[in-house]
């Protein structure tokens, strides 16, 4: 166990971006019926997940982690969840073939409920309420009763992700993960793209592949692997009387693991090193990812994977860097140079979402697919003029047909954004776009892993 931690020291520390309950009683009601209830993943799955993340780390393998940006009540339904989990599918089957690797797919689902917020409040036509920090919390329409904090949304959000994660157990383990159908799938998306003469290459080699193993006896129903896949959750450990009530101790090992998912990571507001946020996660086992922006610190993110990883655990952290297209230049490279000369075993992911957002014309709040995409280039750029391993890519996304993103095959204008713009928060890339991204990014994750792997594999013999 972590030196002096308990799963409750975290309510010494200062802490940022947590709502104000006015009704104690009712929030300790609440973590004590959270208390009470199974948890939603196991020790063991956390651990696995660390042993696949070790292996991005090394080099061998890449991961994929994407989601919604903030899950909601209102829009809570099998179809979404099939359809976000089917985009992620279809996407790791183009990188796995790009890169000649396995993908750890870990979804931003099943517990995605709290969002950090600039501000505290929010005023309109002269009235001010709080923010609206993720349905876990308080609801979106704005009024008095609406904005309040309420400690029983946390119950709520616990039944939402039980639900959520039978589901996608089932579509993971079922044979809807089948290689065969995925692969239909990109098919289908491929010739119904404007852009489908760029995708038709890699697609027909993949193609040719399935076919080859087909012919050769290896289907679905003599090999698992093919019909069946590992799926993981994550989201930001924002709330902590939420976390804290979910965390167990494992009866194998004596470790505490929060089993309200897999991952857990500390966002660019919350990760300051004498914070609450990092005092909670320091302690917990499981897979731990963190937000490094252009305000991160090289010396201080030292510090910080000091006191989550002390041990320096292979596949325990995972640096999420979300600079802005134009940025990861000017920033990333200080901070990959610090972590390699001081040894420490990370896996690096982009997320390209965070820094490019912009207000549209018409004043929506949105990404552009151009810069998301130059965002994610220039990531593996960095990587590759440092000669170190880009292992990964985080974004927010959704399997549903919104207009939320600008740009993209789709060429979504400032003027259609209204017809499907769904969005609680911030704005999400749609599956064509998803799906679109995977297709173009396929070529730098190979690019990525050759010559680097093979010189991070002799070093290590």
């Amino acid at each position: 166990m972590a030196a002096n931690w308990t799963k409750e020291s975290w309510r010494s520390k200062p802490i940022l971006q947590v709502p104000e309950y006015t009704d104690q009683a009712k929030l300790e009601s609440a973590e004590e019926t959270l208390r009470s209830y199974p948890p939603l993943v196991f020790a063991g799955e956390a651990r696995n997940l660390k042993a696949h993340l070790a292996k991005v780390a090394a080099g061998e393998a890449f991961l994929l982690q994407g989601g919604d940006c903030a899950e909601s009540f209102a829009e809570f339904s099998a179809n979404n969840i099939r359809d976000t989990f089917k985009v992620m599918l279809q996407m790791a089957v183009v990188l796995t073939f790009a890169a000649a690797c396995p993908v750890v797919k870990v979804g931003r689902m099943a517990g995605q409920f709290a969002k950090p917020r600039s501000t505290p409040t929010e005023t309109i036509d002269g009235v001010e309420l709080p923010s609206y920090r993720g349905d876990i919390i308080n609801d979106i329409a704005f009024t008095e009763a609406s904005r309040t904090p309420d400690p029983d949304r946390m119950v709520r959000a616990y039944n939402q992700a039980a639900a959520s994660l039978n589901l996608l157990r089932a579509f993971a383990q079922g044979g809807f993960a089948d290689l065969h159908q995925v692969h239909q799938w990109n098919l289908d998306f491929v010739a119904g793209s404007p852009q489908s003469a760029q995708y038709k290459e890699l697609s027909t080699r993949i193609d040719e592949t399935l076919s080859f193993m087909e012919a050769c006896g290896l289907t679905g129903d003599i090999v698992p692997q093919l019909r069946e896949t590992n799926f993981y959750t994550s989201h930001e450990a924002l709330l902590l009387w939420y976390e804290e009530a979910l965390t167990r101790e494992d009866s194998l090992t004596g470790d505490w693991y929060d089993c309200s998912a897999h991952m857990l990571w500390i966002g660019d507001r919350t990760r300051q090193p004498d914070g609450a946020h990092v005092e909670f996660l320091r302690g917990v086992h499981n897979p731990l990812g963190m937000k490094c922006g252009p305000t991160t610190d090289p010396d201080e993110l030292l510090r910080l994977l000091d006191i989550l990883n002390p041990a320096n655990e292979p596949g325990r952290m995972t640096l999420i860097a979300r600079m802005g297209a134009g940025n990861v230049e000017k920033h990333l490279p200080a901070l990959v140079r610090a972590v390699e000369r001081e040894g420490r075993v990370v896996v690096w992911s982009c997320d390209p979402m965070h820094g490019n957002t912009i207000k549209s014309e018409s004043g929506y709040k949105t990404r552009p697919f151009d810069r998301i995409l130059s965002e994610v280039r220039e990531f593996f750029d960095v990587h590759r003029a440092e000669g170190t391993y880009a292992g990964g890519v985080h974004f927010e996304m959704t399997g549903q047909d919104v207009t939320e993103c600008l740009g993209g095959a789709q060429a979504i204008s400032d003027d259609t954004l209204s017809e499907r713009y769904h969005t609680v928060c911030d704005p999400r890339l749609n599956a064509s776009q998803s799906l679109e991204l995977a297709y173009l990014v396929a070529e730098s994750v190979k690019a990525g892993r050759w010559p680097q792997n093979g010189n991070k594999v002799a070093a290590a013999e």
